[in-house]
């Protein structure tokens, strides 16, 4: 094994703030890094974030940004949460920095020069014809659509055709799979490898590796009409983050002579496990050695999005249970890596059972014992307390299993060895009942059990360390413990404790929360009697006055009208509401022309989420009635204050 250890998330999309979803994936990353380091390896945590391509220009302009403004404004808020969570990356890495840009455009140079094992040029110019999903940036075949429409974005592709470079993927296939059989290239969970050696077994075709209609985004060197495709931008932030550009000590060290693990979701498989190590063989780079690829998770048993508003802030979360209980909570809900369900409701359930009560009573009984039983002192060990043997063994053999688990990505299984020590401790407690042994005069075995108890919370504590590094050093200073023994070796030795040291026990680590005053995450679903209300009003057409005063109705003058281009019935006006100028876009030029719109006074809705026409902005809406193919503007009569309210 290696000693030097980097391991990197996938960088996430910016086009909306941080959301549990990737805290998974990074507080995972975070943990097998952390406990990487505590086993005395060198250990590089890299995550980032993606900000290139159409969908990200597209939220820009929608929010009247420039791209690189609003992937500024994004990447603040995952760098507030991510230091929330207490995540200990080396790294942060953005596709639109310059040390990054640098490195792709290396690493195409040397893809352009390359040749393929036959002997062909890995890159070569052509078209590409084919229905492109702008939200995945990526063409779909037939065979990857339901009904017509883009699986994950339910919405139709677009018929695209444009000049494109290739990368050439056929020769590296049977190289990749012979990797991926030999498990040389491990890929885990095993479902996943047996999905990719099912993908090598299909005729793909090479993959493009540039956009020519595509603004945002880093150019090609060789043709700056051309932009680096997605996937040819985003996969060499693993390698752009350490050196790959700019720095060969860097990338030595953390990359040819590192384990270098991938951790991913199961919807970019076939990027990360074909394309990345076909680019990887190209450029004659040493492949990673593991990629784990995780899977999806609904909340409260539905897909988490928007419009389920089911979206959970981490940081929200962390204001009700703490930073590091929120880490625990969210790797320990299913087994890590299979498709699994987020029930908010357990999240007080398992906060209360897990931490609360069998790990925070746990400490705050056995210390507050030392302090009534032996003077608030560590007491002496002791021989030949029953039950004390069998857990020293199952203790002192717990690391190694624990290391185990992590090292083979069962996260899940390795926080439960420790929860096994946590519940055989209570029990030792619980069946030593060190207070009968002190009433009944036997001070020294009352003192030897609060002794071994205590040495059981030392072990968890440095096993927990990784995933709860706070509260394990809030759990060790009880017991006069500093960082300097925190390490795996530790762990797996007995009697570390030093008779005579100092307990100090204050207030609970875990305090119990009460169920019904904890806040929800997600918003309640109506009720059945909220439906039925609504049901009927909207039966009868009636609304409220509230609902009426939520519209903002104004006078506005047209001060300028055109046609829009290759769109018959709509024209674009620029109106004057007083205080301020807009666009709006209307479809009445089957009514109306551009001159005859000029000095009227409209009725406008002002407060209209802003929206996308035919490509232009539209902020507002004029009212007009319309009867019989005929179409009235509603004007106002007499001399009026243009912004004026109506209602």
């Amino acid at each position: 094994m290696l000693n030097n250890y980097y391991v990197t998330t996938p960088i996430y999309y910016v086009n909306d703030r941080p959301h549990i979803g990737h805290a998974y994936c990074s507080i995972a990353a975070d943990y097998l890094s952390r406990f990487n380091k505590l086993a005395g390896r060198k250990s590089f945590f890299l995550t980032g974030t993606d900000e290139h391509g159409t969908k990200v220009a597209e939220a820009a302009e929608a929010a009247s940004k420039t791209s690189q403004q609003f992937c500024d404004e994004i990447v603040k808020h995952y760098g507030k949460a991510w230091k929330a969570l207490g995540l200990e990356n080396d790294y942060f890495v953005r596709t639109t920095d310059d040390r990054h840009a640098e490195a792709v455009v290396k690493l195409l140079e040397v893809l352009k020069k390359a040749k393929t094992p036959d002997g062909q040029d890995v890159i070569y110019e052509g078209f590409y014809e084919g229905l492109y999903c702008t939200g995945c940036e990526k063409f779909l075949t037939e065979t990857d659509m339901v009904d017509g429409q883009c699986p994950v974005h339910k919405t139709k592709p677009t018929q695209l055709k444009e000049r494109n470079y290739f990368f050439r993927l056929k020769p590296y296939l049977p190289i990749i799979r012979e990797l991926v059989e030999s498990n040389k290239l491990v890929i885990l969970p095993e479902e996943r490898r047996k999905e990719v050696l099912g993908l090598l077994k299909v005729d793909l075709p090479d993959f493009s590796i540039s956009r020519e209609s595509v603004k945002w985004g880093i150019p090609l060197p060789w043709d700056k009409e051309q932009v680096a495709y997605v996937w040819v931008d985003a996969l060499p932030n693993y390698i752009s983050a350490i050196g790959y550009g700019d720095d060969p000590n860097q990338f030595e060290t953390w990359w040819d002579k590192s384990e270098v693990v991938h951790l991913l979701g199961k919807d970019i498989l076939k990027f990360h496990t074909i394309f990345w190590p076909a680019m990887l063989m190209a450029a004659e780079i040493k492949l990673p050695d593991k990629l784990f690829l995780h899977g999806f998770f609904t909340v409260n048993g539905e897909k988490m999005g928007k419009s389920a508003g089911n979206m959970i802030d981490p940081i929200e979360m962390i204001k009700i249970y703490g930073t590091d209980a929120t880490r625990y909570l969210l790797l320990n809900q299913y087994p890590f890596g299979v498709d699994g369900d987020i029930k908010e409701k357990d999240f007080v359930v398992r906060y209360n059972s897990d931490l609360a009560n069998d790990l925070g009573n746990l400490v705050s009984r056995v210390a507050k014992m030392m302090v009534q039983y032996t003077d608030g002192k560590i007491p002496q060990p002791q021989e030949n307390i029953s039950g004390q043997e069998e857990l020293m063994e199952l203790a002192v053999a717990a690391p190694d299993r624990c290391y185990d688990h992590i090292l083979n990505f069962r996260i899940t299984d390795a926080v439960n060895e420790c929860l096994k020590l946590i519940r055989g401790t209570n029990r030792f407690v619980e069946n030593s009942a060190p207070w009968k042994l002190y009433k009944e005069g036997n001070i020294k075995e009352a003192g030897g059990v609060l002794y071994s108890a205590a040495e059981l919370i030392r072990i968890v504590s440095i096993l927990l360390s990784p995933l709860m590094p706070e509260k394990m050093s809030e759990v060790r200073a009880v017991f006069g413990l500093d960082q300097s023994t925190l390490t795996l070796d530790s762990a797996r030795r007995w009697f570390e404790l030093v008779e005579g040291t100092e307990v100090d026990i204050k207030e609970s680590i875990f305090p119990r929360l009460d169920a019904k005053t904890v806040p929800a995450l997600v918003k309640p679903k109506r009720t059945e009697a909220d439906a039925a209300k609504k049901d009927s009003d909207e039966a009868t057409g009636l609304i409220t006055f509230d609902q009426f005063g939520a519209a903002d109705l104004r006078v506005a003058e047209i001060v300028q009208a055109e046609k829009v281009e290759k769109a018959d019935r709509l024209l674009k006006l620029q109106i004057d509401l007083g205080t301020e100028k807009r666009q709006i876009v209307a479809g009445i030029a089957e009514f109306y022309s551009p001159d005859d719109l000029i000095g009227k006074k409209i009725v406008v809705v002002a407060n209209l989420k802003p929206a996308k026409i035919r490509g232009v902005e539209s902020r507002g809406m004029l009212l007009a009635a319309k009867e019989k193919g005929k179409l009235k503007l509603i004007t106002v009569d007499g001399d009026i204050s243009l912004g004026a309210s109506i209602g």
